[in-house]
Order: C-alpha cells, then sequence, then structure tokens
C-alpha cells in the first residue's frame, strides 16, 4: 500500500520555490508601487531641486510608503514582538538602499554628465534596480524574521486526559 501526501496536507508545506516566488511577487508590487511613488515625487523636485537632492526626498517618501506595504502584506507574518527593532533595521537598511540607489545616479549623472530630466529619470530607475537587490535580500534575511512555525510532530502526540 502507497501513502500518498496530498498539498493541503499539514505534513506537506508548500514547496521553497513557492514560497519565494510568492515572496517576489508581493516585494515587487510593493516596489512597483514605491517605484511610481518615488517617480510622481521627483519629477517636479527636480524642477527646483540639484537631482541627488530631489532624488533623496523622492526615495524618503517612496521608503515610508514602501514600510506599510512590506508590514502589513508581503511580510504580515513577520514577528510583531519585535516591531522596534524591525523599523530600525528596516531604517538601516533602507537609508544603505538610499546610498547605493544615489551612489548609481550621481555617478551616472556626473559620471556621463548627463543633466536633463530625462537622464535623471533614466539613472534613478537604474539605481533603484541595484539598490532593490540589496533591499529585498535585507529585508528577508535581517528585517522581517518569519515566526517560526510549529513542529508538525508535536499536534501529531496524544493529548493527555
Amino acid at each position: 500500500m502507497t501513502t500518498t501526501i496530498s498539498a493541503e496536507s499539514p505534513a506537506a508545506p508548500p514547496s521553497v520555490l513557492r514560497r519565494l516566488i510568492n515572496e517576489l511577487a508581493k516585494f515587487g508590487v510593493v516596489g512597483i508601487v514605491g517605484v511610481v511613488v518615488q517617480l510622481v515625487v521627483l519629477v517636479p523636485l527636480l524642477d527646483v531641486m540639484q537631482t541627488v537632492r530631489a532624488n533623496i526626498v523622492a526615495t524618503l517618501i517612496a521608503i515610508a510608503s514602501n514600510y506599510v506595504g512590506y508590514r502589513y502584506w508581503v511580510y504580515r507574518d513577520a514577528d510583531k514582538k519585535t516591531r522596534s527593532r524591525e523599523i530600525m533595521l528596516f531604517l538601516l537598511f533602507s537609508g544603505i538602499g538610499l546610498v547605493v540607489q544615489n551612489g548609481v545616479l550621481y555617478a551616472l549623472t556626473y559620471g556621463l554628465d548627463m543633466k536633463s530630466k530625462l537622464a535623471s529619470l533614466a539613472f534613478t530607475i537604474i539605481g533603484i534596480g541595484v539598490a532593490t537587490l540589496f533591499r529585498f535580500w535585507s529585508y528577508r534575511t535581517w528585517v522581517f524574521k518569519a515566526v517560526p512555525a510549529a513542529d508538525p510532530s508535536l499536534a501529531a502526540l496524544p493529548s493527555e486526559e
């Protein structure tokens, strides 16, 4: 007799690959919303501020909107007991991402001596892409720690009556 475990069985958790793909998709949706927020804020700022400064302001606003999406949608099951630690780490890694992103923007804008609004927007998107790789890794590794799953073998033990 063979025993098959269905996908709905508690003994068969979702595959690691499926969970990662789901997490990446949600992270991407929140990220796209953040990019839209950043670009909507950045475009008018480029008329009144220097490129990198305008992008820093726009990035800070996008970081705030992204935190809400990550905390309450992508990583809603993360351990809520350490919220102050989470916020501190989120701000730390977001700040490092901001430096990476604006470093790319600065290098491309001034290294290539291309300071038009269109070039600034293109270089901003490239910087966002580079920083996103760092942010995804750091948020899932350090900031939004998953709550450890209960050991399914303990659930199978008979209760004492």
